[in-house]
């Protein structure tokens, strides 16, 4: 067997995976946006949730600034240690968005003027991405899996900006939104 068929066989079909995970996780944000507050007892201030929310993406944006330079060094093992790292940071960042989104209703921005034209500008274009990079870093990260490098790196050079791009956004939608929780 060859170099070349052994590693065929090891390719798997992501794509269905990659398929009910993004319907699953925007469907999930999009049915909580419309659902009301609940209504129960809540054990803690869910207040510090968005704060956890900004935290994780600063991480996420952190650890795939380092995974960049590593992959631009060529350091392939500490490029994919940081992509992991990121993942799970973002993975992070969503379980305290959902809990959040669950327990508590929507906080509107309170600004006027070019502020509030600037944090809706970010918010839109971080929403709409938000959903785009879900696909995109789930295709990304199973073509290195499947060892198809040249089509990892096709994909990456729009992943990587626009997951940096959407953990940026979240922070900063965060820190423009923060004075009126």
């Amino acid at each position: 067997m060859s170099y070349q068929e052994s590693t065929q066989k090891k390719k798997r079909n992501y794509i269905p995976l990659i398929i009910i995970i993004s319907v699953v996780v925007n469907g999930l944000v999009i049915v909580l946006s419309g659902l009301p507050a609940y209504e129960g007892d809540i054990p803690f201030d869910v207040h510090i949730l968005p704060m956890m929310n900004a935290i994780f993406n600063s991480f996420t944006f952190i650890f795939l600034v380092i995974a960049l330079i590593a992959i631009m060094k060529k350091n392939v093992t500490l490029h994919r240690r940081f992509i992991y790292a990121a993942f799970t940071t973002t993975a992070l960042f969503l379980v305290t968005y959902v809990t959040y989104h669950f327990l508590s209703a929507s906080t509107s921005h309170g600004g006027s003027g070019f502020m509030a034209g600037l944090y809706y500008f970010i918010l839109i274009t971080h929403i709409v991405l938000a959903a785009v990079i879900v696909p995109l870093v789930l295709i990304t990260v199973t073509r290195a899996w499947n060892m198809e490098y040249a089509k990892h790196r096709k994909i990456a050079r729009w992943t990587m900006p626009l997951w940096l791009y959407v953990s940026l956004t979240g922070v900063l939608v965060y820190v423009l939104i923060s004075p009126y929780y």
